[in-house]
C-alpha cells in the first residue's frame, strides 16, 4: 500500500467562504467538520493536507460571484467590477482575519500561522495546519503602505498586487477567453513602491492575476522569486490567467514555483467551467508545467473554496484521488512529495525566509 503524500497547497479562499457563511459559529464549523465548502480541518486530515497559503480577499458589492455561470458555453468575456473603495476592502478583510485568528486560539495548537519557513515545517511535524497569510489583491492597503505594516504585524507573509480588478498598484487580466494575459498595464509607481517594501519585508509576492506587462515590472524590479500562486500552461489553457512559455522560463530562472489551479476553466482547453472536467487534464497540465520549469518549480495552487474544482477531487478530501492519478501516470514518490510540499517549503525559505 503507497503511502500518503502530505500536500502544502498555494492557494484557497476559505476565509472568504466562512466570511459569507450564514453560520451562527463558523469557527466551529471549520474545526469540527461540515459539509459546505472544500476545506475545514476535517477535509485537510483526510486528505493529507498539511498547510497552505490561506488568502484574504475582498468581494466588490454586488452579484458578482456567479462566475461559474458566465464562463461556459464557448467564448465569453465578463465585465470586471469597478475599483473598490479602501473601507469597503478594509471591512471584509478585517472580518475575514478575525475568522481566521479565533480559528486558531479555538483550535488548541491544532491550526497556525506561521511566518517563516521554519515554522511551516515544525508545525508539518507536530501535526498542526500550517497557515501561510496571503493577501489576494491590495485594495486595503494605502499609498504610503502604512496598512501593510499592520497586516505584516498580523502574519502576512504573501500577497499579489492585484486580483483581477484594477487598483492603485496596478492592473490585472480579465476573466476571458480565449485570450492572453497582455491586456493592460503593468505596476504603478504605487505598485512599484509595494514591491520595494515586499522584497524588503520578505513578503511573497503573487503573480496569479497581474497582467504580462505587470509580471514583467515585476520580473525586472524585484530580487526574490518570481511565483504564481495558482496559475496554469497557456499553452494548454488560452485564458489570460495563464501563463505563457516565456512567462514560465522566467518563473524557472529565477528559481520561482507556479502551483497547478484546480479550477476546471483555467484546465479544461475550452475554457469553460464544468464539474466533470477529467482529472487527466490536471496531469497534463502537470507534465508540462515539469517540462518548461523543472521538477523543482512546481506544486499544487488548488483555489479550493474558490473555484469549480473537478467533481472526482471535490474538496481537500479528495487530495490523494490526483496523487493516485499521477503515480499511475509514472510520477515517482520522491517527485510526488516535490509536488506535494517540498517545492513550496523550498521557495518559502527563499522568500519570506
Amino acid at each position: 500500500m503507497t503511502s500518503s503524500i502530505p500536500v502544502f497547497d498555494g492557494h484557497n479562499d476559505v476565509l472568504l467562504r466562512l466570511y459569507k457563511s450564514a453560520s451562527s459559529d463558523v469557527v466551529s464549523d471549520f474545526l469540527g467538520g461540515e459539509d459546505a465548502g472544500h476545506i475545514d480541518l476535517k477535509k485537510a486530515k483526510a486528505g493529507s493536507l498539511v498547510g497552505g497559503f490561506f488568502a484574504m480577499y475582498c468581494p466588490s458589492p454586488g452579484n458578482f460571484a456567479s462566475l461559474s455561470q458566465q464562463m461556459s458555453g464557448g467564448e465569453y468575456a465578463i465585465p470586471l467590477p469597478p475599483p473598490l473603495e479602501m473601507d469597503e476592502a478594509r471591512k471584509s478583510l478585517s472580518g475575514e482575519l478575525a475568522i481566521l485568528l479565533r480559528i486558531v486560539r479555538a483550535s488548541q495548537g491544532a491550526v497556525a500561522i506561521c511566518r517563516t519557513a521554519a515554522e511551516i515545517k515544525a508545525a508539518i511535524e507536530r501535526g498542526t495546519l500550517a497557515v501561510v497569510l496571503h493577501l489576494e489583491g491590495c485594495e486595503a492597503i494605502d499609498g504610503d503602505l502604512n496598512f501593510l505594516e499592520i497586516l505584516y504585524a498580523a502574519g502576512l507573509r504573501s500577497l499579489g498586487p492585484v486580483w483581477s480588478r484594477n487598483n492603485i498598484f496596478g492592473h490585472g487580466v480579465p476573466f476571458a477567453f480565449p485570450g492572453g494575459p497582455d491586456t493592460g498595464d503593468g505596476l504603478t509607481a504605487s505598485g512599484e513602491k509595494l514591491l520595494s517594501a515586499c522584497n524588503e519585508m520578505k513578503i511573497l509576492v503573487d503573480l496569479s492575476h497581474i497582467t504580462e506587462k505587470g509580471f514583467w515590472d515585476v520580473a525586472r524590479l524585484s530580487k526574490a522569486p518570481l511565483v504564481a500562486t495558482h496559475s496554469n500552461a497557456h499553452a494548454l489553457c488560452p485564458s489570460p490567467r495563464n501563463l505563457t512559455d516565456r512567462q514560465l522560463a522566467a518563473i524557472r530562472d529565477t528559481n520561482g514555483m507556479v502551483g497547478l489551479n484546480f479550477a476546471t476553466c483555467f484546465l479544461r482547453p475550452d475554457g469553460n467551467m464544468r464539474r466533470d472536467t477529467e482529472i487527466e487534464l490536471m496531469v497534463r497540465q502537470l507534465d508540462y508545467l515539469i517540462e518548461k520549469l523543472g521538477e523543482d518549480h512546481v506544486g499544487f495552487g488548488s483555489d479550493f473554496d474558490g473555484a469549480m474544482v473537478p467533481e472526482k477531487i471535490g474538496s481537500a478530501a479528495g487530495l490523494p484521488v490526483l496523487i493516485e492519478a499521477l503515480r499511475q501516470s509514472g510520477y515517482s514518490e520522491p517527485l510526488l512529495k516535490k509536488l506535494g510540499s517540498t517545492n513550496w517549503l523550498d521557495v518559502l525559505a527563499r522568500t519570506i525566509g
